[in-house]
């Protein structure tokens, strides 16, 4: 398993690199095909967010679905902690789900157990989109007429799949909506979070 570890805004220094290596270790009991792990570094300058201006992105890159977890605190050493404690749950939540899906009994799913809920408007979250690969980012188009501006762009691979794997991996990734091709329907669909374990879903009528 790699770990690579990346700043934005800031620079790594080696004792960290070991310190997130060490920290890092264990997580290998959840999932022997792990082949990367992604670390990334983000800090605020904004100094109205000093309490939450570190900020640690964790992303797991197996044979299986990608995993992610995420936390900001006022220090990368507790943000890393935190997103680890995160990424154990999910991790954990994955195996569970390969052993269920090796012969034992498997709960109500979440897609059975939210059918039916009216459909809202999406709240402010990030993007989430379906397949087992890495995205592949693409730099934006730069604008300067324009009051805004899009500072990423990625495509991921649109491998079929139902509303209930969707809703998994959004979990897994720690996101608010997940895009997907749903694999009952044939269209691009989008499941959402609602409130707690409320979940809607919105469809395109190609």
């Amino acid at each position: 398993m790699d770990i690579v570890v990346k700043g934005r805004n800031v620079e790594v220094p080696d004792h960290y690199r070991v310190h997130v290596a060490e920290k890092l270790a264990k997580i290998e009991r959840y999932d022997h095909k792990l082949i990367r792990v992604d670390v990334e570094l983000f800090h605020e300058r904004n100094p109205r967010q000093s309490d939450t201006c570190q900020r640690v992105e964790i992303t797991c890159v197996s044979r299986g679905p990608v995993i992610r977890a995420e936390a900001c605190t006022n220090d990368f050493y507790s943000a890393l902690d935190a997103a680890i404690a995160k990424l154990d749950t999910r991790l954990r939540r994955a195996a569970d789900r390969r052993r269920v899906h090796r012969g034992r009994h498997a709960p109500i799913s979440v897609a059975a157990a939210t059918a039916g809920l009216p459909v809202a408007g999406l709240d402010d979250a990030n993007v989430s989109a379906g397949g087992t690969a890495t995205a592949v980012e693409e730099r934006p188009e730069e604008h300067d007429d324009q009051p805004w501006h899009i500072a990423r762009a990625k495509v991921h691979p649109a491998d079929p799949m139902t509303v209930d794997d969707a809703l998994f991996q959004m979990e897994l990734v720690g996101h608010d909506f997940y895009l997907f091709h749903d694999k009952e329907s044939g269209r691009p669909s989008v499941v959402y979070r609602r409130h707690a374990y409320d979940y809607g879903i919105i469809s395109l009528d190609t």
